[in-house]
């Protein structure tokens, strides 16, 4: 069975940085996109970027293109989203996510976070 690990949250002043980690453990036969989405309090869910494996092409919504950056180490399993510039509007919890497609920036099948996710707060 397949899991996800996020990690790499923390609260952060508007204009700096953070990266988040997301490890894949158990059966990965199926995964071929992997992304992250993330909720805010009171928000609709969004999907923030997604990237093929294997060195594949990579998608990000508009409100986060040119600030936010994933990649991929296929030997370690895990998927990275570093976020530069945050700001207020970023703050949320952030989900990894992993099925057999990218559709965008939105991993598909992807129905609900099934992971703990990482707390980003950005503050003014």
């Amino acid at each position: 069975q397949m899991q996800l690990q996020e990690s790499g949250g923390g609260s952060v002043q508007a204009g700096e940085s953070l990266r988040l980690s997301c490890v894949l453990s158990g059966s990965s036969y199926s995964v071929g996109c992997m992304g992250w989405v993330r909720q805010g309090l009171g928000k609709k869910r969004e999907e923030v970027a997604c990237i093929y494996t294997g060195g594949g092409s990579a998608y990000y919504a508009d409100s986060v293109k040119g600030r936010f950056t994933i990649s991929e180490d296929k030997v370690a399993r895990t998927v990275y989203l570093q976020m530069n510039n945050l700001q207020p509007e970023d703050t949320a919890m952030y989900y990894c996510a992993a099925g057999p497609l990218c559709r965008g920036a939105q991993v598909a099948g992807f129905t609900a976070p099934s992971s703990p996710g990482t707390q980003v707060t950005v503050s003014s």
